[in-house]
């Protein structure tokens, strides 16, 4: 579902990510893992084609990156809230899901379920100027899931979400999972990483390691998913 090959990018001729190659299928769950400054959002960026890459390829669905044709495919939650603060929750789902051509009755349902799920229906008449960051994070989710795409890129996606409703949000995500959604999901929760099928370490802009997060936890020396984070600077020294 996503290819990428041997992809770079710079900023100011500052290396951000160097020669990354990863292939991710449908029905996966996918980690990005590693500290601030290793390129997580970067990567996620230029998968969605809001930037080019220097070199290399990014593939999805069979289609070229940046492609108009994607749009549709792919839901995103960026790091950064990107919410009309002059707006309630619910005129932001609406006015989004105009722009994904869903319409009357399939639109209110829609964004009824999402309300639902991000546990959202109760302030859902309120501006989003008065939302506290959790809610907020809830509603960017709401977004990025109110078209059925097929693509799920999630940028840490769950801070400041409360532990129960971050765990009903995963059995979510593992339920799309399994409907054959491919997911991206960058987190610095060392939890979540166990909940993805596979983890990307990134580290200085390079892929440190890329396997099934079950072989890189048996990998460590002592079986815990903490050490995952740490493996990427050890390989430096």
């Amino acid at each position: 579902m996503i290819e990428i090959d041997n992809v770079s990018k710079s900023f100011d001729k500052t290396p951000v990510l160097n020669n990354i190659s990863m292939h991710i299928g449908g029905s996966e769950i996918v980690c990005l893992l590693g500290p601030s400054g290793a390129g997580k959002t970067t990567l996620i960026r230029l998968i969605t084609g809001a930037i080019k890459a220097d070199a290399g390829r990014i593939r999805v669905a069979d289609i070229n990156v940046p492609s108009i044709n994607l749009y549709k495919m792919i839901g995103l939650m960026p790091q950064n809230d990107a919410l009309y603060a002059d707006l309630t929750g619910l005129e932001n789902l609406m006015f989004f899901g105009g722009l994904y051509d869903l319409k009357g009755s399939v639109l209110k349902d829609r964004v009824h379920e999402v309300l639902t799920l991000l546990d959202l229906v109760h302030e859902k008449d309120m501006l989003v100027a008065h939302y506290s960051g959790g809610m907020k994070k809830r509603l960017s989710l709401a977004m990025a899931l109110l078209h059925k795409p097929k693509v799920l890129l999630l940028d840490e996606p769950t801070v400041g979400i409360e532990p129960q409703l971050r765990r009903t949000i995963w059995a979510q995500f593992h339920t799309l999972r399994d409907s054959g959604v491919s997911m991206i999901v960058s987190t610095h929760v060392m939890d979540e990483a166990a909940k993805c099928d596979r983890t990307a370490i990134l580290y200085s802009g390079g892929l440190m390691a890329f396997d099934t997060t079950e072989n890189l936890i048996a990998g460590t020396t002592k079986g815990n998913i903490e050490e995952l984070f740490f493996m990427a600077k050890e390989a430096q020294l």
